[in-house]
C-alpha cells in the first residue's frame, strides 16, 4: 500500500512542477505589501516621499515576478499585465478610502479612519478583495483566489475575487460572512456579521451562471441573514433583519423580519 501511494505522490508532484505557481506566500507579500503602501496605518510602516514614490516600481516588479512564474497562462506578457494592474491602483485606492469611511460612519464604536484602517477585520477583508479582484478582471489565474484566502482566514471573511462589490461597503464585525462568486452588490451596503450571500444547490454545469444574489444599494443586511440564489434581487434601501432566510427578490425600501415561528415579516414601503 505505501508502496503504491508512493507512485501516486510522485504523480502528483510531477504535475504540481509542471505548473509552477509561485508561493502562497509572495502573493499574500504583495498583497500585503500594495495595501501597506497605499494605507501606511495599516501596519504602522511609513515611509518619506523618495521612497513612496521609489515603492511603485517595486511592486510592479513584485508582481512581474510572481506574474513570470505563469507566463503561459496570461492574456499577455507579465510586463504588460503588470503595468495595466499597477494602471488600476489609483482606483483600487479611491474605492477603499470610500470603504474606509463608510465603515467609520457605520459602526458608533470606530473612533477615527486610523482605527478602522489599523485594527479592523471589515476593512482589511474588503482590500484584499479589492486587489484581488483587480487581478481577476486581467484574467491572472488563482493568484486572486490565494489573496481571498489569506483573507478569510486571517479576517473570518470570504469574499470570492469575482464578486461585484460597489465602493462605501461596510462590513461591521464581519466574522463568518461568504459573499459568493456572482454576487453583485451596489453602493453603500452594510452588512453585518455571519451573512451568507450564496447559491441555490445547482448542477456543475451551471458553475458559469449567475448564481448569487444581487444587492442594490443601501441595503443592511443584520447578522445571521442567508440570501441565495441568482434571480434573488434585494431592493434598494431595504432592510433585511437577522436570522432571515430569502430565496426570492423583495421590492426597494423593504423591511424583512424575522419571526419566532419560523416564519418572515415583509413591510414594504
Amino acid at each position: 500500500m505505501m508502496h503504491q501511494l508512493l507512485e501516486l505522490l510522485k504523480q502528483r508532484h510531477a504535475a504540481a512542477g509542471a505548473v509552477p505557481y509561485p508561493s502562497s506566500e509572495a502573493v499574500w507579500q504583495f498583497c500585503s505589501d500594495l495595501i501597506s503602501w497605499m494605507f501606511p496605518e495599516h501596519n504602522g510602516r511609513v515611509l518619506d516621499d523618495a521612497a513612496i514614490e521609489q515603492y511603485v516600481v517595486r511592486l510592479e516588479t513584485q508582481l512581474n515576478d510572481l506574474l513570470q512564474h505563469i507566463s503561459a497562462q496570461l492574456p499577455e506578457a507579465p510586463p504588460a499585465v503588470s503595468r495595466q494592474f499597477m494602471e488600476m491602483v489609483p482606483g483600487i485606492y479611491a474605492d477603499l478610502t470610500k470603504d474606509a469611511e463608510a465603515i467609520l460612519q457605520g459602526d458608533p464604536a470606530a473612533t477615527c479612519l486610523y482605527e478602522v484602517i489599523r485594527a479592523y477585520p471589515g476593512f482589511s477583508a474588503i482590500a484584499a478583495y479589492r486587489v484581488a479582484h483587480a487581478l481577476h478582471l486581467l484574467e491572472v489565474p488563482l493568484l486572486p483566489r490565494v489573496i481571498t484566502e489569506y483573507a478569510h482566514a486571517r479576517t473570518g471573511v470570504d469574499i470570492h475575487p469575482a464578486a461585484e462589490i460597489a465602493p462605501y461597503f461596510c462590513i461591521d464585525h464581519g466574522t463568518g460572512i461568504v459573499i459568493g462568486e456572482t454576487t453583485v452588490i451596489g453602493p453603500h451596503v452594510k452588512i453585518y456579521q455571519g451573512v451568507t450571500l450564496g447559491a441555490l444547490s445547482i448542477d456543475k454545469s451551471m458553475a458559469r451562471a449567475k448564481r448569487h444574489p444581487t444587492i442594490e444599494e443601501g441595503v443592511v443586511i443584520y447578522a445571521g441573514a442567508t440570501i441565495l440564489g441568482g434571480d434573488t434581487i434585494i431592493g434598494h434601501h431595504s432592510v433585511i433583519g437577522g436570522n432571515v432566510w430569502l430565496i426570492k427578490s423583495v421590492d426597494p425600501h423593504s423591511r424583512i423580519y424575522y419571526k419566532a415561528d419560523g416564519s418572515i415579516k415583509v413591510i414594504e414601503q
